[in-house]
């Protein structure tokens, strides 16, 4: 059976105000998207390190108790932060909070300056992928049964108990974020309910074939696996406005405009719904919209009303 499309944006909690949050998020709520998110770091991105920036988590819980639909999350928490022991009864906690609408995003953590910067060691790439595959899980099996014993590579946890158990069972979802072909897909196939990365409609197609792999080689069905793109999304009314929206972005990344486009969802209403068909053809179901501030309110209830409520 194919998998029911979902639609969500990211509020990225920099350079902003708490009454701006809590603005954009009641109407992601009330519009019709199915999941709303924030990110997990404590400088700004792609902006100047010096701004202000909201804790992850913390934000999560105020934000996500103001909402009735939207399932939650961070996209995605970075393991290196958290023992995953603590975070296991972080997520139980706000599960119970939301009624059951809590998803774990999480990831092997990525930004080296606020490592060295709050003397949180960086590790290399391998062992900090290595250390998100033992997590996840920690936590997995801390939502499950009574008592957890893992003697790990680098966490060990011994008879440790959750409890309250979060509402959703047998869990809350896993969403893993990252790409890395080697490793990261692999900790993807084994643990996650979602995977969430980045990239145009062939970047996916060759990331699933790799994820098929690496889903057969740990006896599990890739189509058990959500896949979520994130990226930029806005319906524009004209191809100078497109152009406009995607500049400064395209500089940010390093990318060309046309670049920048192929993997993004903006433009006309039926260049969305093309390029929205070109996804789902690589096999993405959950488009996940990032939005930095200032949050663009007319953005978020056009792409609703023209784009979600067209493909509902």
């Amino acid at each position: 059976m194919a998998r029911k499309l979902r639609f969500g944006v990211q509020t990225a909690p920099q350079n902003t105000t708490w009454a701006d949050l809590r603005g954009v998020w009641k109407l992601i709520d009330e519009a019709g998207y199915d999941t709303a998110w924030l990110f997990d770091h404590f400088y700004p991105i792609l902006a100047d390190p010096a701004g202000p920036c909201f804790e992850g988590w913390t934000a999560l819980t105020g934000l996500a108790a103001e909402t009735k639909n939207v399932e939650a999350g961070v996209l995605v928490t970075g393991n290196t932060y958290r023992h995953p022991a603590v975070l296991a009864k972080m997520g139980a906690a706000l599960d119970h909070i939301i009624a059951g609408r809590l998803i774990m995003g999480i990831g092997a953590g990525w930004f080296e300056l606020e490592h060295n910067a709050y003397g949180i060691p960086f590790y290399t790439p391998g062992e900090r992928i290595r250390r998100l595959d033992e997590a996840v899980a920690i936590i997995k099996s801390m939502w499950t049964a009574e008592k957890t014993t893992m003697q790990g590579r680098y966490y060990q946890v011994l008879e440790a108990r959750c409890e309250p158990k979060p509402v959703r069972k047998p869990h809350p979802p896993f969403m893993i974020g990252g790409a890395g072909e080697k490793l990261t897909l692999r900790v993807v196939a084994k643990h996650a309910d979602i995977w969430n990365t980045f990239g145009s409609p062939s970047v996916f197609r060759s990331k699933i074939a790799v994820l098929r792999d690496h889903c057969n080689s740990v006896g599990r069905n890739v189509d058990e696996i959500e896949i979520s793109w994130a990226g930029f999304a806005a319906v524009c009314g004209s191809a100078a406005e497109r152009d406009a929206l995607l500049a400064p972005v395209a500089k940010a990344w390093g990318q060309s405009i046309e670049q920048m486009a192929e993997a993004s969802l903006v433009g006309s209403t039926d260049e969305v719904l093309r390029r929205l068909e070109e996804f789902q053809k690589a096999g993405v179901t959950h488009f996940i919209m990032l939005m930095a501030p200032p949050f663009k309110h007319d953005q978020i209830r056009r792409f609703a009303d023209t784009i979600i409520a067209r493909l509902r």
